[in-house]
């Protein structure tokens, strides 16, 4: 019976159990919408997606600072989310959205880490990938849809280039160059600054085992690598040409604005470090010294070295070697992000680690792996309830919408004081445009970035430069037919009834206060030259959701076929020598 337990336990874990494991972890959590009442930006998403349930063809959205281009963050997971919001109303569209992410996962990382380890090791990758900390905190800390959605489209985009660099053929090279252009159009940024972290060891890794065979390494892997990289970059351009039109036309100059996750996290306070460490690696840090010891070895040093680098590039100001690497756009980037990418790097190898303690002691050393895994998944949810840092995600702002939607109240303007990241909630459901909003990159308006302050609703957290942009807004009101203010914190009613402003009505037994300026014209259209033209509208509205039905189509109709070859090594390590091989070989 204990022989037949051990050979049980010594078996991969398979595929299907991890997907239904990610489904019955995380699903709950989702359809109980615990993002939109924890997290910072599931509202900010949510707003997006709002506008192409309505303008599907029109990325022109007048409800944020006078008027925005959405052209400037991807569109499909947002226009996924406006799909789903037909059926389920827009709150559960984006749980859907997000539980579809979290369950490809395992799919991605076991995928991914066959690359790098055995398929046991592999199994234990996936199954590990359930309870990485980094994706709790993104995903009901944080918030981040588009970094938790687009970083597993990357990770099979990586299986399908080590195919059709190894072996070429069109099946991979279409389904990898799909999974690519589908991530960029969930994120920008994991395109940008994760894309090269994820490709480069797959890059080496394919020229390595395509030399050991001595078939003439260089020449094919990286004549294949050039051709895969130049239409990549031709797809992605076409597929998001109004986003790149609106970045080169207008660059992100506007003063930098403060982030913790760029903070020295050994000087910054014990909180930024459990935050943005702690809490997003949980006893994945017990492994640091396996995983570089591990990872040195001969086929796995390129994606040890590309782990250490993200995971540098997660700590922030922690080291100077992030601020020397991007430059300017240190001061534009936000580093949790990279806590995730640096464990899906580091998954592979850990994956071995816990071959090597079930193999050592089959049922502690399996009991061991799945409490530690359930401790880091844990600590990160529960870090949300402990942490100082406090959304207001949940509160409840329909006498707000109502006000605004009523009596013509909408013909002006507004903004909000103290609501935080429940802003985008009022304006996903309220007709009125705001001069505020909460997506940096956006705004033109000087009055918003010729300061280091995010939203006005959050001025104070930003010091002088928060209340001094505050000032600009107040003085310029009846230039941009800003009549009401929302107030929510007292703190501001001061300043307002100094510049001029009166209280007029109050709600939720005094919780938030109407203030407004009488001698406000209504508002008008403030002109800008970042409308979209309708061709990039529809573009917008074509090309990028287009492309993930394709994605769809082709993954479902032309299934994988391949089979996994490993060999035993004098030191009795299974080391994957043809990881996709195809069949016809």
């Amino acid at each position: 019976m204990e022989t037949r337990e051990k050979s049980y336990l010594r078996r991969p874990i398979p595929l299907g159990w991890s997907v239904l494991l990610a489904l019955m972890v995380h699903g709950p959590l989702l359809m109980m919408q615990l993002p939109a009442n924890t997290s910072y930006d599931a509202n900010f998403h949510i707003f997006f997606a709002s506008h192409y349930a309505q303008h599907w063809f029109d990325p022109w959205n007048t409800k944020w600072f006078a008027g925005f281009s959405q052209t400037t963050y991807p569109p499909v997971g947002h226009q996924w989310i406006a799909v789903f919001s037909y059926l389920v109303g827009l709150n559960i569209a984006y749980m859907l959205v997000q539980l579809i992410g979290v369950v490809l996962y395992p799919v991605a990382v076991y995928k991914f880490s066959k690359l790098w380890v055995s398929t046991r090791a592999a199994s234990y990758a996936a199954f590990l990938s359930v309870f990485i900390g980094s994706l709790s905190f993104l995903v009901y800390s944080a918030g981040q849809l588009s970094t938790t959605l687009a970083a597993p489209f990357y990770l099979l985009a990586m299986a399908y280039l080590y195919e059709w660099l190894r072996w070429g053929g069109g099946r991979a090279f279409i389904k990898g160059l799909l999974f690519v252009v589908v991530g960029a159009g969930i994120h920008h940024v994991t395109l940008i600054f994760a894309s090269l972290l994820f490709a480069l060891p797959v890059l080496w890794l394919a020229w390595r085992d395509r030399q050991t065979e001595g078939r003439g390494a260089a020449g094919a892997v990286v004549g294949r690598a050039i051709v895969f990289t130049a239409i990549s970059a031709a797809a992605v351009g076409i597929t998001l040409l109004p986003y790149f039109l609106a970045i080169l036309q207008h660059p992100i100059t506007q003063v930098p604005i403060p982030h913790a996750s760029r903070n020295n996290l050994l000087l910054s306070g014990w909180v930024n470090f459990v935050n943005y460490f702690v809490a997003q690696y949980g006893l994945m840090i017990l492994a640091l010294p396996f995983i570089f010891i591990k990872g040195a070895t001969r086929r796995r040093l390129p994606l040890m070295l590309f782990f250490w680098l993200t995971f540098i590039f997660s700590l922030g100001s922690t080291t100077p070697i992030p601020r020397w690497l991007t430059g300017r756009a240190f001061e534009i980037l936000t580093f949790e992000r990279y806590a995730l990418w640096a464990s899906l790097l580091a998954l592979p190898i850990i994956g071995l680690l816990v071959e090597d303690l079930v193999d050592r002691w089959p049922r502690w050393g399996a009991a061991g792996v799945a409490l530690a895994a359930a401790a880091t998944c844990s600590f990160a949810l529960a870090w949300i309830s402990i942490s100082p840092y406090k959304t207001v995600g949940g509160m409840n702002v329909n006498s707000v919408v109502s006000f605004l939607n009523r009596d013509g109240h909408d013909r002006f303007r507004y903004f909000t004081l103290g609501f935080g990241n429940a802003l985008p909630k009022v304006s996903t459901y309220a007709n009125a445009s705001s001069v505020d909003g909460e997506y940096n990159s956006a705004r033109l308006l000087p009055e918003m970035t010729q300061y280091g302050s995010a939203q006005l609703t959050s001025a104070k957290y930003f010091g002088r430069e928060g209340m001094e942009a505050l000032r600009s807004m107040l003085k310029h009101a009846n230039k941009y037919g800003v009549k009401w203010v929302f107030v929510h914190d007292p703190y501001y009613e001061p300043l307002l009834a100094f510049a001029g402003w009166r209280r007029i009505e109050v709600f939720d037994n005094g919780s938030i206060s109407v203030w407004t300026k009488d001698d406000v014209p209504p508002a008008h259209a403030i002109e800008s030259d970042a409308v979209p033209a309708p061709w990039e509208g529809l573009l917008w509205g074509t090309l990028p959701f287009g492309s993930s039905l394709l994605l769809i189509f082709v993954t479902f109709m032309f299934p994988d076929r391949v089979r996994v070859l490993e060999v035993v090594t004098p030191s009795s390590e299974p080391e994957p020598l043809s990881i996709y091989a195809r069949e016809a070989r």
